[in-house]
């Protein structure tokens, strides 16, 4: 489906991907077409009261402007936020976020008075699982994990085709134990996933391992790892296999058999799924196989998830 023309009446939904260190966010059709889209940095001082519920206010009120410059006569019939932490979908309200700082903030209240919108609030990535199963990789599978790899690690399941949700606390794959010594974790705890594994973890060792004074992106580690430089193999290798031993646990515990991989880190391809398949398929006896795949929707999952939630009201 191609875009309206210029002055055509476009009816869509807002989306708005509040993330660790971007916002994105979208106009978006019934098709899944995102008709106007924008990313911008996440502003800092979420924590504060008020101050999530305002930021997405003023990043849909640009994209709103942005389609107006575009020549569109804008219905939107109604809004779709997700976040990440533990997020309380029935009570439309961010629970926590060990990443942002945020506590029980009530969400779809607020914005609702003040958009004068229908809103629905969901988790980021059981967003973005919810996308790859109506538009992705995820099509036509009824057990699936969507395992976003970036600024911290999270999951989603959909088991016999149903995502689960857990009051919340479902998926939470960053802050499963995998070095019971290992580094301190945002949320307080010692040797989470997300502590060994994520980019930001990645780059840290980097740099540690090297005695650098700033941290390396995780992007120029997996080039190094690809051109085969010592160091930078062996950081990535250490948290791949902490990854592989937390998705052995989670394919166990659900008989999820198709695991997909999206996130920042995904952009590295073969560099990180060859040796993940590896590290997954070595530990496995009796458990079903799983398929190590990347995820369809790239870092736009979230977004188009949150278009979903809110097609969803409506």
């Amino acid at each position: 489906m191609g875009e309206p023309g210029a002055g055509a009446p476009l009816e869509a939904v807002a989306a708005v991907d509040v993330g660790g260190t971007r916002v994105k966010a979208a106009l978006v059709d019934r098709a899944g077409v995102e008709v106007v889209a924008a990313t911008e940095a996440t502003p800092t001082g979420l924590g504060r009261p008020g101050a999530l519920v305002g930021a997405v206010e003023s990043t849909l009120s640009r994209l709103v402007g942005a389609a107006a410059q575009r020549g569109y006569a804008v219905r939107l019939g109604g809004c779709g936020v997700v976040v990440p932490g533990v997020v309380d979908d029935a009570r439309g309200a961010a629970v926590w976020s060990a990443n942002l700082g945020w506590r029980d903030v009530d969400v779809v209240g607020p914005l609702e008075q003040r958009l004068g919108l229908p809103v629905a609030l969901g988790h980021d990535v059981r967003a973005g699982l919810l996308a790859e199963a109506r538009l992705g990789a995820a099509r036509g599978a009824e057990n699936v994990m969507f395992v976003p790899l970036g600024t911290g690690i999270a999951g989603a399941l959909m088991v016999d085709g149903r995502v689960l949700q857990g009051g919340g606390y479902a998926g939470e794959l960053g802050h499963m134990e995998v070095e019971p010594e290992g580094p301190v974790c945002g949320c307080g705890a010692r040797g989470c996933l997300e502590a060994v594994s994520s980019a930001a973890a990645i780059e840290r060792s980097y740099a540690a391992r090297l005695g650098l004074p700033e941290p390396v992106t995780a992007e120029r580690v997996a080039a190094l790892v690809a051109a085969g430089d010592p160091d930078a193999a062996a950081v990535w290798g250490h948290a791949v296999d902490a990854l592989g031993r937390a998705l052995v646990m989670a394919v166990t515990l659900t008989g999820v058999e198709r695991v997909l991989v999206g996130g920042g880190l995904s952009r590295s391809g073969d560099v990180l799924l060859e040796p993940l398949r590896r590290a997954v398929s070595g530990r496995l006896t009796f458990q079903r196989p799983p398929s190590v795949e990347l995820a369809a929707l790239g870092d736009r999952a979230g977004c188009l998830g949150a278009a979903c939630l809110a097609w969803d009201l409506l």
